[in-house]
Formats: C-alpha cells, sequence, structure tokens
C-alpha cells in the first residue's frame, strides 16, 4: 500500500496499521474546474483508491462519464441528481462499474466521494480520480 494524502501536514511514512489522522479544515481547496472544489483527503495509486471531499457551486454539471470502478457518495449537503435519481444532504448513492452518467447539482452539493478505479470522461477520455498510471 503507498497511500498519501496530498498536502497534509500528517507524516505520509507511517507503518501500514498505523492511523492517519487529518486536519480536513487546514487543507487547501483544490479547484480543477471553476465551480467545482476538492480536497484529496486520501489516495493509493497501488490499490487505485481514493477519498475526496468535494464542493460545487449551484448548477455545476459534472459532464457525462463512465465509471471504470465503484463510486459511492456522501452527501453533506446540497443535491445530486441524474436520469437515475435525487440523492439529497446525509443520504448516499453507489454507482457500479461500467455506469455512465451526468451529475447535476441544482442547488450546489458537499459530498464525500470514495473510489476505486476512475471514471473517464466520455467528451475527452481523461480520468478521474488519476492515479499513478492510467486506468484500463
Amino acid at each position: 500500500m503507498k497511500d498519501v494524502t496530498p498536502n497534509s501536514t500528517t507524516p505520509q511514512a507511517l507503518v501500514a496499521l498505523a492511523s492517519r489522522f487529518v486536519d480536513v479544515a487546514a487543507m487547501p481547496w483544490h479547484e480543477p474546474f471553476p465551480g467545482l472544489r476538492m480536497k484529496v483527503l486520501y489516495k493509493d495509486d497501488e490499490a487505485r483508491e481514493a477519498t475526496i471531499l468535494f464542493e460545487t457551486q449551484p448548477g455545476y454539471v459534472i459532464p457525462e462519464h463512465v465509471h471504470g470502478g465503484v463510486e459511492w457518495a456522501f452527501l453533506l449537503e446540497g443535491t445530486m441528481e441524474d436520469a437515475e435519481g435525487i440523492c439529497t444532504a446525509g443520504n448516499f448513492v453507489m454507482r457500479p462499474a461500467g455506469s455512465r452518467h451526468t451529475v447535476r447539482t441544482p442547488n450546489g452539493a458537499k459530498y464525500i466521494g470514495f473510489f476505486h478505479g476512475s471514471a473517464r470522461l466520455v467528451a475527452t477520455g481523461s480520468l478521474f480520480p488519476e492515479y499513478g498510471e492510467k486506468a484500463d
């Protein structure tokens, strides 16, 4: 396991069985796209796993993408919706590998995303999250 928490003040070279405590409030937000901010809480390139805190502005749309692995999301604030349904604050949605959708956040959203594998944007082919190597 080779896990990291980018921008964390926690030592990264902890033994495998050591707990990792992350001061999320002290971490800077990263804005990869206007209207979408994120904090990478955990990432393991070898296992292709990531846990990310997201915040979107009202009206933000996550473009159509196909999940190469499973995604789990727990909504803290706002709403996320796609053609299959609406997930509201305090609720949870799981998207299996192979699922394809576009996500809308009409009221904005704050959520924790747990990823095993990457999703591939249909329009560009780019992967998210990116790990040390490209996904299959």
